[in-house]
């Protein structure tokens, strides 16, 4: 049994050696391991925990790659399939702090491995038996994947699952995959009826529930019968509630390197919390930490903090744990 099981993007991220260009003008670049659902299986095994992520990739020197790090970082890779046609996905990142990071994806247009995951590429009883199952709003931008996702879903009802058991759904939108915000609008809400927490920043959570304020929006998620909304606010922090309480969070203030990976961060820890049966104060301001020090290094894979890394991290702003 998995104590968390992912499912969906996986790439090569490449990221400039030069700093604060665009990337015609960038000399050497250093490749990772990519992906949000990826990424974060990584940060969650980082903490200890039996992680895997159900993803393809193609039959190249760049799947090898990715084969290679999961293990590398403890992940199981016996959930990535391999695509016998299509070639591995690669996304190139120019870095200018301390807010332009555009991201530019090749190899996932039309399509792309993970893309073409189908029900057949899914162990239901591991997703069945999964302490946490995540997946994430891309997943469904683009069949068969939409199909197999819902699949996995529906694999574990949410009103079957145990006290100790919990299904993600990451409000990712991104949307150059998608051919309308109507479509993302309508899968959020497919996959917000087997969710038991919803996490996304106000944007994509304007995706799901419609624009708002965090509370009005967190409101609409618990509606949607999520248990726990983790709404987002960047500089302000981060709100969560369910229906008998309300935290919120203040942000950890670092100097950001590269801002991408800092949520594959935070949702790693914030997994880690939830398994750990933290108080949700303590799990919010946990996975802020664990955020704020991935985005303060160029990495995202390789970044991925432990625990006592962001226990030291917190201490110096008086966070003690």
């Amino acid at each position: 049994m998995y104590d968390l099981l992912t499912m969906g993007r996986i790439s090569v991220d490449v990221y400039p050696n030069d700093i604060g260009v665009g990337l015609e003008d960038v000399t050497s670049f250093g490749k990772y391991l990519g992906g949000s659902p990826a990424n974060v299986a990584v940060a969650a095994a980082r903490y200890g925990h039996k992680t895997s992520v159900i993803t393809r990739v193609g039959n190249d020197p760049f799947g090898t790659f990715l084969r290679r790090e999961l293990k590398k970082y403890g992940v199981d890779e016996a959930h990535v399939s391999t695509d016998p046609q299509l070639q591995t996905c690669v996304t190139f990142c120019a870095i200018k702090p301390p807010e332009d990071f555009p991201l530019y994806f090749y190899g996932r247009f039309p399509t792309a491995p993970d893309l073409q995951l189908t029900e057949a590429d899914i162990n239901k009883e591991a997703v069945k038996e999964s302490r946490i199952f995540w997946s994430t709003l891309t997943g469904m931008c683009q069949e068969p994947a939409r199909s197999a996702q819902l699949a996995a879903h529906e694999a574990r009802p949410r009103d079957l699952l145990s006290d100790e058991q919990h299904t993600i759904l990451d409000l990712d939108y991104r949307p150059m995959f998608w051919e309308n915000i109507e479509q993302a609008q309508q899968a959020a809400q497919q996959l917000l009826s087997y969710a038991t927490i919803a996490i996304g920043n106000r944007e994509e959570c304007a995706v799901a529930v419609g624009d708002g304020t965090p509370d009005e929006q967190a409101d609409r998620l618990l509606e949607a019968g999520v248990k726990l909304a983790v709404v987002k606010m960047g500089a302000n922090g981060v709100l969560a509630k369910t229906t008998t309480s309300r935290v919120v969070c203040a942000p950890t203030p670092v100097e950001t390197a590269n801002g991408l990976g800092a949520g594959d961060s935070f949702g790693g820890a914030f997994v880690h919390g939830v398994l750990s049966d933290w108080e949700l104060d303590k799990v919010l301001d946990f996975a802020n930490g664990a955020g704020a020090i991935v985005a303060s290094q160029i990495a995202c894979s390789d970044a991925m903090p432990t625990e006592s890394e962001v226990q030291e991290f917190l201490a110096q702003y008086g966070r003690n744990f």
